[in-house]
């Protein structure tokens, strides 16, 4: 009874604008209060499970990689590669949408913050697309997609959030993420084709007057400093070299060296990254310890253990498991951000997993994809929200609602694949 009223008191918060954090908080302190088995003593372990999450190592690497995003947003270097892409691709029937799609992936690779992608993307690129007949459909469905890769492309502060709630080495999370980004980029840019084909004139081919041999290379030039951040952050990774963590570190320098090269570094640039850092980790880690506090109540009421018997005992079917957790999971993701389900959700799973000898990499791959999905589904779908404050009156609710439709469904898809070809995880992963 304690775990409903939970859940509901919480519904009820966040449904009534209580931020999320005091809503996870504010939720726990009332069930504790109405059941007399557990009482506001509870709270007394609270402080040490605080301390815990300050000791760890690995969370550290959040508001790192966050700060590199943030450089490199206001740096121009995304942006002239986006503009050079853009230009590369052109020429192709539906290369504009292809480029954002290839750019998503690449700023994915290097800052994978979602809500500087999608603005960035949307002011450059939307205006562009649409002043050459893209559907406007299409045109927003692609730049929102394309900004969320940063979900599960490392380095994701997804995986890194997932890592540290599960337990799991948040390197073998960033390698085994590699083969199902590459899976969505590859389908996003196959369904982008496929649709230009059949209804060319939604993506029409785009005709420069620039010679091509000078747009390739001011493509590649502009590709050169992104690179360069993707080799020593993951490359370090997947060599061994440096934790994820120490790999941050090496990012946040590398972002501000560059900028140094490119010449757009600047005191401002430097206030501004660090403040919108300290913002949005903070955030995080609010939402962290209401989110401890929930989960003692849930665990000390026993509803954790309920819903281990349930699943164990009364399903005892992995399968089925595995298939009402996605459910549930991309139900909440309608309503509920992805820091919220991971910090809430993923540690009631936990135990389960363990029963059922599921492999926790595998898992935790599958609710990454899922996770991704959460961005793009309205009514609360963070890129969406993003897409259209930038936008304004260029686009309407209604196109960018039916323009997401279609990815969403290639991400299921992918979910589906990474389901039922498990080995395509461990590629990476040795």
């Amino acid at each position: 009874m304690t775990g409903i009223i939970l859940f509901i008191a919480a519904f009820i918060l966040l449904m009534i604008g209580v931020p999320v954090a005091f809503a996870f908080g504010g939720s726990a302190i009332i069930a504790a209060l109405l059941d007399p088995n557990i009482g506001l003593d509870v709270f007394g372990l609270l402080p040490y499970r605080i301390y815990g999450i300050m000791q760890n190592f690995t969370l550290m690497a959040v508001p790192l990689f966050i700060f590199m995003g943030f450089i490199l947003e206001k740096s121009k270097i995304a942006e002239n590669m986006l503009e050079s892409i853009g230009k590369l691709f052109g020429p192709v029937r539906g290369g504009l949408a292809i480029a954002i799609v290839i750019v998503g992936a690449i700023l994915a690779a290097s800052t994978g913050i979602v809500g500087a992608s999608v603005v960035m993307m949307t002011i450059i690129s939307l205006p562009i697309m649409l002043r050459h007949n893209y559907s406007p459909k299409l045109a927003s469905g692609v730049i929102a997609a394309s900004g969320t890769l940063g979900q599960l492309i490392p380095p994701s502060i997804v995986l890194i959030i997932l890592g540290a709630v599960m337990q799991i080495s948040v390197g073998d999370l960033f390698k085994a993420a590699v083969v199902p980004g590459l899976i969505i980029v590859f389908l996003y840019i196959a369904y982008i084709l496929i649709i230009a084909f059949l209804k060319p004139e939604i993506a029409p081919a785009i005709k420069s007057d620039e010679p091509y041999s000078k747009v390739l290379i001011q493509a590649a030039k502009s590709l050169i400093a992104p690179f360069i951040l993707i080799f020593l952050v993951l490359g370090s990774i997947f060599a061994g070299f440096a934790t994820p963590t120490e790999s941050a570190a090496i990012g946040a320098l590398g972002s501000i060296i560059l900028t140094i090269f490119y010449r757009t570094f600047s005191i401002e640039l430097l206030k501004y990254a660090t403040v919108e850092t300290v913002k949005i980790t903070s955030m995080i880690f609010m939402i962290l310890i209401g989110a401890t506090a929930f989960s003692l109540v849930f665990n000390e009421s026993g509803a954790g253990d309920m819903v281990t018997t349930f699943f164990t005992d009364d399903i005892s079917n992995k399968y089925a498991f595995i298939a009402i957790t996605m459910g549930l999971i991309f139900i909440l993701g309608f309503f509920i951000d992805f820091i919220e389900i991971t910090f809430i959700v993923i540690p009631i799973l936990i135990p389960i997993v363990e029963a059922f000898g599921i492999d926790p990499l595998w898992f935790a791959l599958l609710i990454a994809i899922n996770l991704q999905t959460s961005f793009l589904t309205p009514p609360f779908g963070f890129s969406l929200f993003y897409l259209k404050g930038a936008a304004g009156d260029k686009i309407d609710t209604k196109d960018l609602y039916l323009g997401i439709i279609p990815f969403i469904l290639i991400q299921l898809l992918t979910l589906l694949i990474v389901m039922f070809v498990p080995k395509l995880v461990y590629i990476m992963v040795k």
